[in-house]
């Protein structure tokens, strides 16, 4: 079951305050991305998932992660937005046999017409991101995420983890850059 309660206006992750913004976006970091939204946390059971998901092929998963996501669909201002997969590293499909982002997004395409996906952004080789820090993350991605052909105005990110949210950012900014007018995301899992 998705994480309940109150969540960050911004991020997306769950609020321990009164306030609408979590104490890392009230520190004032500018982010590219409109608003995030996040599924679950990566610890646990849900850590669980997410490793028999990605790295045992368990393809079954990627149907109840579709049917969650749905409803993010219908939040406000996202009916007509244009579902971008985070693009994999170069080799990543040959190396894995497959793509666990555009499978989901595959899914999502599936269970609901009239959901439009555009494969606009690409990637550069850079280094595997789980193993940097924060800034380490944003500087390897930097010049490394591009765009092919027109991005939509109103986009929808999708990934699988948000970690520092270096690559949701790297992404909405070339987007952003390249005409885009509003810029979302989703993620299955935060840590």
């Amino acid at each position: 079951m998705p994480v309940e309660g109150r969540k960050c206006n911004l991020c997306g992750k769950p609020l321990i305050s009164e306030l609408e913004l979590c104490l890392s976006c009230r520190k004032g970091e500018y982010r590219s991305f409109d608003r995030l939204w996040v599924l679950f946390p990566y610890t646990g059971k849900y850590r669980k998932l997410l490793t028999e998901y990605k790295f045992r092929k368990n393809l079954s998963l990627a149907n109840f992660f579709a049917e969650k996501l749905l409803a993010i669909l219908d939040e406000p201002g996202l009916q007509d937005a244009v579902l971008v997969p985070v693009p994999p590293r170069p080799g990543k499909i040959k190396e894995n046999g497959w793509d666990q982002v555009d499978t989901l997004v595959t899914r999502l395409v599936h269970l609901k017409k009239g959901i439009t996906v555009n494969r606009c952004l690409k990637r550069r080789k850079s280094k595997v991101q789980k193993l940097l820090t924060r800034t380490e993350r944003l500087e390897n991605l930097k010049g490394r995420i591009y765009i092919r052909g027109n991005p939509p105005k109103t986009t929808l990110i999708i990934d699988d983890v948000v970690t520092t949210g270096s690559t949701m950012e790297v992404c909405a900014s070339v987007l952003k850059q390249n005409g885009a007018e509003k810029v979302y995301g989703v993620c299955l899992f935060y840590d």
